[in-house]
């Protein structure tokens, strides 16, 4: 189900000198308002939920899984490359679980590893705080991985839809609107990460049990479907 030659290419076009730079400004910003607000405020644990919820979760993780996970096979797509990939003897389904591998993987490493020295910066990880947005922001990139990496099999303006949904819903919607949380990968994360922390600093609108299933579910499905989708471009290019 995991073919290397495959990874080494998707990590390479994602990786590249621009791409990187991208990917490392939204985490390089959080470290500086980190630092910033710690030296401005002190060590403070609802200041650290509220960088960390407010930037780290709801707006950097989402967009750095929409630049890893479209970047990962929509490029390939538009250019017309892909061909080239489809013409080898791989099975559909291992191309995108390989492509979805190292987009999960770059997600983290951009996200996740960001977010727990922020919130060491912040407030030395008091109630587990720090810790407790990390394992969000590893949870919410598998998702996140996922569902823009099906974006970008569906549709050549992926990063602007992803965009759209990271700042739009994400950001917005999935932390202000009651209703819109329930449907929110960010609230599915902070589940996991309530369980995580001390005490109720950080809280989520979701049970962790709904969580959980729902993450999987995303998670399962938009790998299927992506496959599907990748399956039927092909038999498209062979007719």
């Amino acid at each position: 189900m995991y073919d290397p030659t495959v990874a080494r290419l998707t990590y390479r076009a994602l990786l590249g000198r621009r791409r990187a730079l991208i990917l490392g400004a939204l985490p390089l910003l959080l470290l500086v308002i980190a630092a910033v607000v710690r030296a401005l405020a002190g060590a403070d644990d609802q200041t650290a939920v509220n960088v960390l919820g407010g930037f780290a979760l709801a707006t950097m993780v989402p967009i750095i899984g929409v630049i890893a996970g479209t970047g990962a096979i929509g490029p390939e797509i538009d250019d017309g490359s892909v061909v080239y990939l489809l013409s080898k003897p791989l099975k559909r389904p291992t191309i995108i679980f390989t492509k979805l591998i190292v987009a999960i993987a770059v997600t983290m490493v951009f996200s996740a590893v960001p977010t727990l020295l922020a919130g060491l910066i912040l407030n030395g990880n008091g109630q587990q705080v720090a810790v407790a947005y990390t394992v969000a922001a590893l949870v919410a990139s598998i998702a996140y991985a996922a569902l823009f990496l099906l974006l970008g099999t569906v549709s050549r303006h992926a990063v602007v839809f992803g965009l759209v949904y990271a700042l739009v819903w994400e950001a917005l919607f999935g932390s202000l609107v009651p209703g819109a949380r329930t449907l929110s990968v960010q609230q599915w994360s902070l589940a996991v990460a309530h369980k995580v922390a001390d005490g109720d600093m950080v809280t989520s609108d979701v049970a962790l049990p709904t969580a959980t299933v729902l993450l999987v579910m995303v998670t399962v499905l938009a790998t299927w479907y992506a496959g599907q989708k990748l399956r039927s471009l092909t038999l498209a290019g062979e007719e």
